[in-house]
């Protein structure tokens, strides 16, 4: 391959640095199919989940300025938040790993982005305004009525679908329930959720309907991080361009030719893969920052290979090794370093979750109080917060000390404790102790939780007083 096919810019910019619209052309075939069901699968899950309840629990909800969070039904508090900063090293890792054995195909076939783009806005747009070629034909012309009503539809149809998404995804932040009450209620009851309802349908429209694929070449971090962690082992979307550049380089296919004699290599030099690009690149220069792993390049060559007679594969899933020393993939001790640090991460998180309870309690001592002496009796004040983190009801919640047995326990106010799902209870309690059985500056304590016969819960404290010698 000439050294000038090479390029040092992005594709998706001319050469005085202004935008250049990419018009990819409508692709179809073995693994476009694949990536269709792929994203049905993930579209429906983002469309049912934020409305599945599993023993009333919003299967996926995140609620931050509540800090309310659910995790496949499961309710998490922001004392659990350790959990979930456990999980998201877990999944960064698991993205590292994957990069490095097979590229940057989470881009492709994963990115609620791509998704979005490829498998609804863009197919919206195919069937409005036709493909590669008809939109380029539209744009060019005049300002007709043709062009007024497909814009128009297409503009609308996409701000609609961007209203859709918004209010999808508000019911992953506010809960499903609350938005359908809002809902129900209007606008004017809830102006603050339906300014932000606008916000996200704007952000939607403008990256659907406008800055699109420079959301994957400019603002993404991910593409930043792919020249980092491939090597020459990664499996990707690879050009074989020792098959196709041959020893004469690339020449149109010509019927009943004898490509191999002539010494030319099996790319007819069509252009197809760069058409059906949705970053416009040549996939044919190698690895490049915008490359997304989508496969719509393999699809149309292996159709034009098909066509010309030639095998396929010559545009594939496949490292740099493969192509000039025909090795086959081999786990590297990068990936399995990658692994390891992955397996024992996910064996801390599940003993984690095992030993996470249902309830939690604490209680402290008040802060800058002292004990208080009342004749042979040391008391200390405490304040107690305990946290339902179930769907279940707690009635009837008392507290006993199991350590040492000579302590007492008193609550002030109300004796009637209840505990509602999900919910929380607190309140201050003294702690009473004879002074003879005072034998640390800061005795242990342990205390144990009851909703009516049943222990919720138990946890330690401290309690102070002076020791007598």
């Amino acid at each position: 391959m000439e050294q000038e096919t090479f390029r040092n810019s992005i594709g998706t910019v001319d050469d005085k640095g202004k935008r250049v619209w990419v018009y990819p052309k409508k692709p179809k075939g073995r693994y476009y199919r694949y990536r269709k069901y792929v994203s049905y699968v993930l579209l429906t899950i983002f469309f049912v989940s934020p409305f599945l309840k599993i023993d009333g629990n919003q299967f996926l909800l995140f609620n931050v300025l509540e800090r309310r969070f659910n995790i496949f039904g499961f309710p998490f508090w922001p004392q659990d938040f350790y959990l979930f900063v456990l999980s998201m090293i877990i999944g960064l890792v698991f993205v590292l790993l994957f990069t490095v054995a097979f590229g940057r195909i989470f881009c492709g076939w994963i990115c609620p982005q791509t998704i979005f783009l490829e498998m609804v806005f863009r197919r919206i747009e195919y069937a409005i305004e036709g493909d590669r070629n008809a939109q380029i034909k539209l744009d060019k012309q005049a300002w007709n009525a043709e062009k007024i009503r497909k814009k128009g539809l297409k503009w609308l149809i996409f701000f609609f679908i961007s209203f859709v998404f918004a209010n999808v995804f508000l019911a992953y932040l506010i809960g499903s329930d609350q938005l359908l009450v809002e809902v129900k209620e209007g606008p004017l009851k809830h102006f603050n959720t339906f300014i932000a309802l606008l916000i996200f349908t704007s952000v939607f429209y403008f990256v659907f309907a406008w800055f699109r694929e420079q959301v994957c070449i400019i603002a993404c971090p991910y593409g930043r991080l792919q020249g980092v962690l491939l090597d020459n082992k990664s499996i990707v979307v690879a050009y074989d361009y020792k098959r196709g550049e041959g020893e004469k380089g690339r020449k149109k296919f010509r019927k009943g030719e004898d490509r191999k004699a002539l010494g030319n290599g099996d790319c007819i030099d069509c252009f197809q893969c760069v058409h059906v690009c949705p970053t416009n690149i040549d996939i044919r220069n190698g690895t490049q920052l915008e490359c997304v792993n989508c496969t719509a390049c393999i699809d149309a060559c292996d159709e034009v290979m098909e066509k010309s007679g030639m095998p396929k594969g010559l545009i594939r899933f496949a490292s740099e090794e493969e192509i000039t020393k025909k090795e086959k993939f081999k786990f590297t001790a990068r990936m399995k370093g990658y692994a390891s640090v992955l397996t024992i991460l996910v064996g801390i998180l599940i003993g984690l979750l095992f030993l996470r309870s249902d309830v939690q309690a604490n209680i402290l001592r008040l802060p800058g109080q002292l004990y208080q002496k009342d004749g042979d009796m040391i008391s200390n004040v405490y304040t107690y917060k305990i946290i339902n983190k179930t769907t279940q009801d707690f009635d009837h919640i008392s507290f006993k000390i199991v350590a040492p047995k000579e302590a007492t326990i008193e609550v002030v106010g109300n004796q009637d404790i209840a505990l509602k799902k999900q919910g929380m209870a607190s309140g201050t309690l003294f702690v009473k102790i004879h002074q003879a059985f005072i034998t640390e500056k800061k005795l242990k304590l342990k205390i144990e939780v009851y909703s009516g016969e049943n222990r919720i819960e138990s946890t330690t404290t401290t309690f102070s007083g002076p020791i007598v010698f």
